[in-house]
């Protein structure tokens, strides 16, 4: 059986040769397309030495050259997917070898340090979860992707998604070919500015097109009327009033114009940009046509972009004809013809027509192109980390059930897992440990795969149970010299701010290191032990570590509801040595003088 990485080297050598192969035909184009100069020229030097020589015979090579640069362009358009498809493999090869940190997009402007978790659990950032995740190419897939991060989605939104990810999972040459095709939309197109032109009403009202084919038709006989006062033999005075309708209709339609630019400048500008954007977007978006889906969600996604059964690829192609009949006004004789067929004007309605019938499924399409990113994203993990498995959600609420779960930013060789279990009459574990003992780690294993198992994706572990939950966090919290805020203070905030997620429906699941870390330990002793029994109450369940074993009090005072867990140490050659198990009962020593001394201060 093929493993992904297999996968991935075969098809990487693929586009590589296809690569290579595309490289040489493009040099043999170019030599072509010189023989085809140095063969025009011989053909008129030959035609200019022999009189019997024909020059038109240079015509042959010219007509050649032409055929030449129209299947260079389009060979140079393959070369381009060629190198973003090795350049796909690349980074996938990259994931599993774990040098994928700072070579993917990082995600960092969806990063806001007032979120409950985001910062706290490495969501965005360098080596963040988000960038192992992201193989969206388009802002907006990177946006659908955040935002699953960001919200816990309702169980059967995500088993919805688990399906969806199953199905797309063995699928690599789809996953290709779509983040191939929207590399070209990557940095080309704005959503959000896109999406709002499309439902922004075109200000050319209903009486405005009856005129525009009036001051047509003037114009057409104004020229007609012209064109016979010259060639006609007719009376004097017959050939005058011939002139004269010439130059009232002229007039009108020059004023016509006049009166109509400021509405009809306004929709052709608007449209270029949007249409320029469309056509970043049609070669997914048809790709994503083609496809053939099972699962619910992907059908639906498939299913959403048609608009009056017809495919969003045939209604861009229709925009794209509007925008080449614009693009004619650059020719000289159109520009003379203005005045008399209105060309702009009359292909200003068409744009407003298309956008009156699909103008409104711009935003759908967008929507659709960002879930199927982001199904895809989570679709390339999956199939990366075959034995991670998908999370099942339970009807016992509040619930967190892990067996053997571990990080998912951690290499699969080096990552220890553990079983943590909270849920029904335990609610909290006080978790103790001297530095760098992985409690802080084991935080964020929890954090990052409750994160994960509400967006939809596979989790590192062994298995998963767990009811809906909404995750505060308080680890990386950190102090403001601009703001005034101390570092206990920014953790109170945060603390008032996860107190303030019980009062919602979900559950919350809390996740808080060094509790208090910044007070006094008798303040620190009695503050947490009301905080946490708050927590408690009002529902939720979670994990507080701690470096002072007078919090590890606080388990006595709640009963079953609390337990202590801890991680041990030792000094071994000099050097401290972690195992990173979770073992039950309180930590009875303290590695910080050890540490000290290790690094040669005399204590």
């Amino acid at each position: 059986m093929q493993t992904p990485r297999s996968i991935y080297s075969q098809l990487l050598e693929e586009r590589r040769r296809e690569a290579a192969l595309r490289e040489q035909r493009h040099a043999a184009l170019g030599y072509a397309r010189l023989g085809t100069v140095l063969a025009a020229l011989a053909l008129v030097w030959a035609a200019l030495a022999t009189h019997g020589f024909s020059i038109l015979w240079a015509a042959v090579p010219v007509a050649a050259f032409v055929a030449l640069m129209v299947a260079h362009e389009k060979l140079l358009h393959r070369m381009e997917l060629c190198r973003r498809a090795v350049s796909f493999f690349e980074r996938a090869l990259a994931r599993l070898d774990g040098n994928w940190a700072g070579t993917g997009s990082t995600g960092d402007a969806y990063l806001k340090p007032e979120h409950p978790y985001a910062q706290d659990l490495d969501l965005f950032g360098k080596g963040s979860l988000f960038e192992l995740l992201s193989t969206a190419r388009t802002h907006i897939g990177e946006e659908t992707l955040a935002g699953w991060l960001l919200r816990p989605a309702d169980p059967e939104t995500v088993r919805a998604r688990q399906q969806a990810v199953e199905e797309l999972r063995p699928r690599v040459d789809l996953r290709e070919a779509l983040a191939v095709l929207a590399e070209e939309a990557r940095t080309g197109v704005d959503p959000i500015s896109l999406a709002a032109w499309g439902e922004t009403p075109v200000l050319l009202e209903p009486g405005l097109r009856i005129a525009i084919w009036g001051f047509t038709i003037l114009g057409i006989t104004g020229a007609a009327a012209l064109a016979v006062s010259a060639l006609a033999p007719l009376p004097e005075y017959v050939a005058v009033l011939l002139r004269d309708f010439f130059l009232l209709a002229l007039v009108a339609n020059a004023l016509f114009l006049y009166r109509t630019h400021k509405r009809i400048a306004a929709v052709v500008a608007a449209v270029e940009e949007a249409a320029h954007e469309l056509r970043l977007l049609s070669g997914v978006l048809q790709r994503m046509e083609r496809a053939v889906f099972q699962s619910p969600l992907l059908a639906r996604l498939r299913a959403s972009l048609e608009t009056d059964g017809e495919p969003p690829s045939r209604r861009i192609a229709r925009l794209q004809r509007l925008m080449e009949y614009l693009d004619s006004r650059d020719n000289l004789f159109v520009r003379f013809a203005e005045f008399f067929i209105l060309w702009t004007p009359h292909v200003a309605m068409k744009v407003a027509r298309w956008k009156r019938h699909s103008g409104h499924s711009v935003r759908r399409w967008l929507v659709a192109l960002g879930e199927m990113e982001a199904l895809c994203s989570l679709a390339s993990h999956a199939f990366e980390h075959p034995e991670d498995p998908f999370p099942e959600f339970t009807a016992e609420s509040p619930c967190f059930d892990a067996e053997g779960i571990g990080h998912p930013l951690l290499d699969e060789k080096r990552v220890v897992r553990n079983d943590v279990r909270i849920g029904g009459d335990l609610r909290l574990l006080v978790v103790s440990g001297s530095n760098m003992s992985g409690k802080s780690t084991l935080l964020r294993t929890v954090g990052v795969n409750a994160v994960l198992a509400q967006a939809g994706a596979p989790v590192r572990a062994r298995r998963l149970a767990l009811s809906p939950l909404s995750v505060g966090a308080s680890i990386h919290v950190l102090d403001s010299l601009q703001g005034g805020v101390s570092r206990f203070y920014a953790e109170i905030l945060r603390i008032r701010q996860i107190l303030g997620l019980t009062a919602e429906p979900m559950p919350v699941l809390f996740l808080i290191d060094e509790f208090l870390h910044g007070t006094n330990s008798h303040d620190r002793r009695i503050g947490a032990e009301a905080l946490v029994r708050g927590l408690v109450e009002r529902g939720a369940v979670g994990l507080i570590t701690t470096h002072d074993l007078a919090l590890a009090e606080i388990v006595e005072s709640l009963g079953s509801k609390a337990a202590n867990v801890h991680f041990e140490d030792h000094l071994e050659d000099g050097h401290m040595r972690f195992d990173y198990v979770m073992r039950a009962g309180v930590v009875r020593k303290s590695n910080a003088i050890e540490l000290m001394r290790s690094v040669g201060l005399e204590i």
